[in-house]
């Protein structure tokens, strides 16, 4: 009907001969095809006028320059990169741009600059969003426009924001709150925290852990792990059958207890188990770490090696399920993953998989589970 007011002609045309096309107008995302083309970002500001990328390092590559190693290991080169409005503006103005500047006359550069207060993180949020929602007004397809916003932001704020773009008819708004999301562009400011989201561990193994007891069934078979705690993180697991000759047998209702490293007379350690029994009588298996094949043993060391040195716990998974053993051993192994999977924090995105039933990547753990964003389904185990 706006069309009708400020085309009439166009209008009563469309209602004869029919519109061709669902939308008349659209604009795509400006601020990373305008990187691409070398053009102007329109109506979407400069994200930063200058700014580092890290570029992944080949592990073979011995003569590489190595600035940063995320928390998997993987090793990165940072470079410096100058937008390229901002490069020309430096080249008009008589700087060189080929000169390793130090951070200092970057910063009063940019003050020189038309970017100084103008960039993504300088723009007053409210006033984006109605901006946005004047030029939406003659756009039929949802504008995609970000908000940038510091990592301190309140969810008061974000809600503002939220409220604004649908009173002034935005189709869509997307708010990005600095550093929420780890990537390979960041402020050339700042220089990210090498660390993982997990507390370090202490160097030394505390004589008594808390321990969760983890029971799980594959086919026939029926397994138990016992997983030593610290601040609520996996520390070590002892796992293996539950009911054969050489496992372990504990009452049901037992989910909770101590795991106690002690020394044989030989000066070799040794793993206890201790729970309480429900007149609160302690009850203390002696020698857990012999109670189970030798073969589950050494692989629990191993992941429990992982565990100590604050690998995150949805790559012990990985690890754990990328591993090619034999069949019979195999079981095990999916049992470990399973009883570990609890302890992957509720929202962590899952990569190189896909739903079971809509075939879609948008995957996340949810209490355990892997569960997809898109169609709801969840698989545990």
């Amino acid at each position: 009907m706006r069309l009708k007011d400020a085309d009439a002609q166009l209008y009563y045309e469309m209602l004869e001969y029919g519109r061709r096309n669902i939308a008349l107008l659209t604009i795509a995302p400006t601020g990373t095809t305008s990187l691409m083309s070398q053009t102007s970002s329109g109506i979407e500001p400069v994200f930063m006028p200058v700014y580092k990328r890290r570029r992944k390092v080949n592990p073979n590559d011995k003569d590489a320059r190595v600035d940063f190693v995320d928390e998997v290991g993987d090793s990165w080169e940072e470079y410096v990169v100058f937008h390229h409005r901002f490069k020309q503006w430096m080249e008009v103005n008589g700087f060189d741009t080929t000169i390793n500047y130090d951070q200092k006359e970057l910063d009063e550069m940019v003050q020189k600059s038309p970017y100084y207060k103008a960039t993504s993180n300088d723009v007053n949020y409210l006033n984006k969003v109605k901006m946005q929602g004047a030029i939406q007004k003659w756009v039929d397809h949802s504008i995609s426009v970000t908000i940038n916003m510091p990592n301190d932001v309140t969810e008061e704020l974000v809600g503002e924001c939220y409220m604004e773009a649908w009173k002034a008819g935005c189709k869509g708004v997307t708010v990005y709150r600095d550093g929420s999301r780890s990537g390979v562009l960041i402020a050339n400011t700042e220089k990210e925290a090498e660390t993982t989201n997990r507390t370090p561990f202490p160097t030394i193994r505390p004589q008594t852990l808390e321990a969760d007891v983890v029971r799980f069934q594959n086919k026939k078979d029926k397994w138990i792990a016992f997983i030593g705690i610290i601040d609520d993180q996996p520390y070590e697991i002892f796992t293996g059958f539950a009911d054969d000759e050489d496992g372990i047998l504990i009452p049901r209702w037992v989910n909770e207890g101590l795991i106690i490293k002690n020394r044989e007379a030989d000066g070799s350690s040794r793993y206890d188990f201790q729970y309480k029994n429900t007149r609160g009588y302690k009850t203390t298996i002696e020698g857990l770490s012999h109670k189970f094949n030798p073969e589950y043993w050494n692989y629990a060391k191993l992941i429990s090696s992982t565990l100590r040195h604050g690998m995150p716990i949805v790559k012990v998974v990985d690890l754990i399920s990328s591993l090619q053993l034999d069949e019979s051993i195999n079981t095990w192994k999916n049992g470990v993953a399973r009883a570990l999977k609890r302890y992957v924090p509720d929202g962590t995105e899952v990569k190189k998989q896909k739903c079971q039933n809509c075939n879609s990547t948008n995957l996340m753990y949810q209490e355990g589970c892997l569960t997809c964003k898109d169609c709801g389904s969840s698989k545990c185990g």
